[in-house]
């Protein structure tokens, strides 16, 4: 490889991880028109298998905003991220995939069933009361105004709630 490809690569590496990072705070903060900005047109997400929807950029958009209201506290830590290019047919590393790991720990809104106030009276104040993770599988693809996602995947693998005696299963 030439430094110029190695640096092409390094700087294309940068942006996905920032892009990744963009996801998960736009997230957490509820900012759902950088949310959607995160994709590109034909993007699409799977919630599923962590009990949501499969659709859109623009249906899991109006999703999260709805099903977020019931988190107003979320903080997502994103880890163990595995990047690799693509090389199908006449692709020169214009898409990639991203495998990373998630814990998302979370907070009921104040009032109603499974709210903070039903947390047993030892969680600490502030405490999650919903704690999930499991894996992300991200394609991406690169456009005229830079990475994109075309896919987000969540594949949930286990779930706790503040007060339960184990981890459950989605």
């Amino acid at each position: 490889m030439t430094q110029r490809v190695e640096l092409a690569t390094v700087m294309d590496r940068l942006a996905i991880e920032e892009l990744i990072t963009d996801y998960a705070v736009s997230v957490d903060d509820g900012d759902w028109t950088a949310y959607r900005g995160l994709f590109s047109p034909d993007g699409r997400a799977d919630y599923r298998r962590a009990g949501g929807i499969e659709g859109s950029a623009a249906e899991i958009t109006e999703w999260l905003t709805r099903t977020m209201e019931l988190f107003p506290m979320r903080q997502h830590l994103i880890a163990n991220r595995r990047l690799r290019f693509g090389r199908l047919d006449n692709d020169i590393g214009d898409t990639a995939e991203v495998q990373a790991d998630y814990i998302n720990p979370m907070r009921f809104a104040g009032d109603g069933a499974g709210s903070a106030s039903d947390a047993p009276s030892n969680a600490p104040a502030g405490a999650p009361d919903f704690v999930c993770g499991g894996r992300y599988a991200f394609t991406l693809v690169r456009t005229h105004s830079g990475w994109r996602l075309r896919g987000v995947t969540v594949h949930e693998k286990w779930r706790r709630t503040e007060g339960a005696a184990a981890a459950t299963a989605p």
